[in-house]
């Protein structure tokens, strides 16, 4: 107990006079990133991959400097897909990648895991402007007529393209999200993923029937992000439809339909 007490009272002075902890130094950093990555959606858990493959399986808050985050991005720009080994990553992906990483520092900042803000130091990723496809209401309706092999990504791609909502939102939308307003209305609170924002959104009775019965817990359970991709264009192909459309595409759609 003695010998724990001392531990605290060095970090305690080391936090006073911004030395960097030695302590925190020898935390597992991958323990560390593991842990936020639950906490967040499947977008972290893939940047968690690439990252643990970077580091070799092995890296402490003592190896987080602005070198090895700058190896990090320089690996982003040049690796292939975990799941997909014969394609690299795109440089969009790269830039999402970096960003979700740089948020975890930005984390570990806040919980004085790290001394420093390392993204002070830090060159961003920058996006590949790209041609904004989206769906017209008649391609809409033309999926909406379209059976697809895996009916929640069908429920949940028509939801997007009715609200707007992005898929890390899509994902986490929970029953206790919805209420009735004083109008008879139904709406969603939220707080948005990428911008952690509070927003609360009205949503037509066409939307709410995709969401099926009303119940508890997720609204569109069994929905993963990896069902975004192949299985979503696969959808889309049957459906007729030529262009290179990803989920986000609905939320361009909403935007215009």
């Amino acid at each position: 107990a003695e010998a724990i007490r001392c531990i605290r009272v060095q970090s305690l002075i080391n936090e006073e006079f911004g030395f960097l902890d030695k302590n925190k130094q020898k935390v597992d950093f991958l323990a560390y990133f593991r842990t936020k990555a639950r906490e967040k959606y499947e977008k972290w858990d893939c940047v968690y991959n690439h990252f643990e493959k970077f580091v070799g399986g092995k890296c402490t808050f003592g190896d987080i400097t602005v070198e090895l985050c700058e190896k990090f991005r320089d690996y982003l720009l040049k690796c292939k897909q975990i799941n997909h080994p014969n394609a690299y990553i795109s440089r969009n992906s790269a830039a999402g990648y970096y960003s979700t990483f740089r948020a975890l520092l930005k984390i570990a900042y806040k919980e004085k895991m790290l001394r420093e803000n390392l993204n002070d130091f830090l060159e961003k990723i920058e996006w590949k402007e790209v041609k904004k496809e989206y769906l017209t209401l008649d391609e809409v309706k033309k999926l909406a007529a379209t059976p697809c092999k895996i009916p929640v990504l069908k429920q949940a791609s028509l939801f997007a393209c009715m609200t707007g909502l992005r898929i890390s939102d899509i994902l986490k939308l929970d029953w206790r999200d919805f209420e009735v307003g004083p109008d008879q209305g139904y709406y969603i609170r939220i707080c948005t993923e990428k911008t952690e924002t509070e927003a609360t959104l009205p949503i037509s009775q066409e939307a709410l029937e995709l969401c099926g019965e009303w119940g508890t817990g997720k609204v569109f359970k069994g929905l993963t992000r990896s069902m975004t991709h192949h299985p979503l264009k696969q959808w889309i192909a049957e459906a007729g439809i030529r262009k290179h459309i990803t989920f986000h595409c609905f939320r361009h759609s909403y935007a215009v339909i």
